[in-house]
């Protein structure tokens, strides 16, 4: 609690550079506002997962959502700018690609879903024209993490926001975590509330939708968090995860509170091993993780890590076989039963863009 209250205190003080920041974002947008900087449309449905905050709002498992759900019936792609990668420029993902050539979460979509093209590109302008090159059957195109890229204009933006962490309550880097103006979210069609409370009412649903103020035709979702069975990060095998079980939580993750509530709530005890988002892992770190795992002393242990660290740990295979080392899945659950809205309508947004072009 004391660390906590010291790092708002600090980021408090940080609020000229925080202003600055904001003066900053201001004019880019008014120039992309007034078309002073251009921006380009496509011939596609071009379909954007993002948010105003730094951290961790959804986006990853939003993007598998759609591939999912919608992946039967489009032939999709995903284009990402595979942050924290080794590489430059477009690459497409093929059997040799690893996370450190294009990056951790375009690396989980590429072994989710093998089938779907899946590119990383620093100029998305440049890199769409390439991915439909390698794969004209593309027939819709989800842009991971675009909101603020604004010289590519998407047909559909989709916003997420979390219930803990509002865009209206936020404020601007480096005091809060806002990296776009609030008043950005009007480039939204759709704004999604994601790590609701699974038992979130529709009388709390409805104050959350007035302090976001939608706009005439913007819709607003709300979504929780599931997690689902665990499996090892190697062979794959479902694991078992009781209330007996001593966890040794693995994350390199931007918010991992979500999952230490979840683990609170489904396992013994646990230990954490917390890393910056995004982090490649080194040989002294799996040392410590084994360390950490040895000086558990439940007879019912596991590491326990997400997926998008699970595609950073994976050249370590011969190392963690045969630990009980395993990767948790998760999705957004769609509250009040609207999955089906939502499908809908993104569904509808690429037939009827079809249909006009």
């Amino acid at each position: 609690m004391f660390s906590n209250f010291f790092l708002r205190s600090f980021r408090i003080l940080l609020l000229p550079f925080a202003l600055l920041y904001w003066a900053g974002v201001a004019l880019r947008n008014f120039l992309y506002d007034k078309k002073i900087l251009g921006s380009a449309s496509f011939g596609l449905p071009l379909i954007c997962v993002g948010n105003l905050a730094i951290g961790g709002t959804g986006k990853s498992p939003m993007v598998e959502w759609l591939l999912t759900n919608l992946g039967n019936e489009f032939r999709l792609a995903t284009l990402s700018r595979g942050y924290k990668r080794k590489t430059r420029g477009y690459a497409l993902a093929n059997a040799s690609s690893t996370a450190l050539d294009i990056g951790d979460e375009p690396m989980q979509f590429h072994l989710k879903f093998p089938a779907v093209p899946v590119a990383v590109g620093e100029e998305r302008l440049q890199a769409i024209p390439q991915l439909l090159h390698d794969h004209p059957e593309t027939e819709a195109i989800i842009l991971d993490d675009a909101f603020q890229h604004r010289k590519v204009v998407a047909g559909l933006n989709i916003l997420l926001t979390e219930q803990s962490n509002l865009f209206r309550y936020d404020f601007y880097l480096p005091t809060g975590d806002l990296r776009d103006l609030k008043s950005s979210y009007r480039r939204a069609q759709v704004i999604i509330v994601t790590k609701c409370q699974p038992d979130l009412d529709k009388a709390e649903a409805a104050r959350i939708s007035k302090v976001i103020k939608p706009l005439p035709g913007q819709q607003v979702f709300f979504t929780s968090i599931s997690y689902g069975q665990p499996y090892h990060i190697i062979n794959k095998v479902s694991g078992i995860l009781n209330a007996d079980t001593e966890v040794l939580l693995l994350t390199g993750i931007a918010n991992p509170k979500p999952l230490k509530k979840w683990l609170e709530d489904h396992c013994r005890t646990y230990q954490m091993i917390q890393y910056p988002d995004h982090h490649i892992f080194s040989i002294d770190d799996l040392k410590d993780i084994r360390k950490k795992f040895h000086e558990l002393g439940g007879r019912d242990r596991i590491i326990l890590t997400t997926e998008k660290d699970a595609v950073r740990l994976e050249k370590f295979s011969t190392d963690i076989e045969q630990l009980p080392f395993y990767v948790i899945p998760v999705t957004h659950q769609f509250l009040f039963d609207r999955s089906g809205d939502f499908r809908s309508l993104v569904g509808d947004f690429i037939r009827n863009f079809k249909k006009k072009n």
